[in-house]
């Protein structure tokens, strides 16, 4: 990693080491590093900012630091232009790109432009690089990838450098959800036919960004976790529900899918996080029907 940063470090105030308390009196990161400027990004730069840490982002596009944050512009299929600050986390949040490289390669440029190894990096993958498995067995952590496809590999290969180059927690989240990402509501509304046996696991955005702040503080992390709600289910029984909440009959069945589809044990994650804010799929999507326009 670098050591050209000082200036920058500098002129950014930064004071290595320090962290403050969280609502709950554990210690949040002094300063931290979130690459991708997606919603889970930025809500989690905003939780942190209200709980009086500093953060930084990077991101493809040029931005105002009127959010109450720095924002350095960077495209990251390339080495960047200028050093990074020094930080205390890292949180990645990038999907995959164009290129088969693009995530290896964006990890191994941002810990060239680092002064330094941070103390704690998060690393946002997801249950995607399990799509070579059948129905054998709810899969855990223990078990290993299994990609099919040039984007999971790419998903794989990221989270294999990111391991090697910060020792990162690699998060999984499966199935994101929430307000504004209601895409199964209104494929429910339109009647479009889905694959009614596919085994599906979701997590909802308020419980990812919660996991992704409970790693950033805890005294230990795991090395790898399943960001999973309490009930996996076939895609037939979450259409079978909205369609009743929404008053609208149940969408047909579609063409079976080539993937059938997991089923992810998420223990671990109970073990982490002390409790989730949408335990089950009918939980979030109570709420998000209850407050639809």
């Amino acid at each position: 990693m670098r050591t050209d940063a000082a200036g920058l470090a500098a002129s950014l105030c930064y004071t290595p080491v320090i962290a403050g308390a969280g609502e709950d009196g554990e210690m949040i990161p002094a300063r931290t590093l979130l690459v991708g400027s997606g919603r889970i990004g930025s809500r989690v730069a905003e939780e942190l900012r209200r709980a009086g840490g500093g953060v930084v982002t990077l991101r493809r596009s040029a931005a105002s630091d009127s959010d109450g944050w720095h924002h350095i512009a960077a495209d990251l299929s390339q080495p960047l232009a200028e050093a990074l600050p020094a930080v205390d986390a890292v949180v990645v949040t990038l999907p995959p790109g164009e290129e088969p490289d693009f995530l290896a390669g964006a990890i191994s440029r941002i810990a060239e432009a680092l002064p330094e190894r941070p103390a704690r990096t998060i690393w946002v993958s997801s249950t995607r690089v399990f799509e070579g498995y059948g129905d054998e067995r709810p899969l855990d952590e223990g078990d290993e990838p299994r990609p099919r496809s040039e984007r999971a590999q790419q998903l794989v290969d990221g989270e294999e450098r990111a391991s090697e180059l910060f020792g990162a927690t690699i998060l999984r989240p499966a199935g994101i959800y929430g307000p504004g990402r209601d895409r199964l509501i209104r494929q429910v509304l339109a009647g479009t036919p889905v694959d009614h046996d596919r085994r599906t696991n979701r997590i909802h955005e308020t419980d990812v960004v919660r996991t992704i702040l409970t790693l950033l503080q805890a005294d230990e992390v795991p090395a790898v976790l399943h960001a999973v709600d309490r009930r996996p289910a076939t895609l037939g029984e979450v259409v079978a529900f909205l369609a009743d909440r929404l008053g609208v009959p149940v969408p047909p069945r579609g063409e079976p899918a080539e993937r059938r589809g997991t089923i992810l044990d998420g223990t671990r994650l109970g073990e982490v996080v002390d409790g989730l804010a949408y335990p089950t799929f009918e939980d979030g999507y109570d709420e998000m029907i209850a407050h639809r326009d």
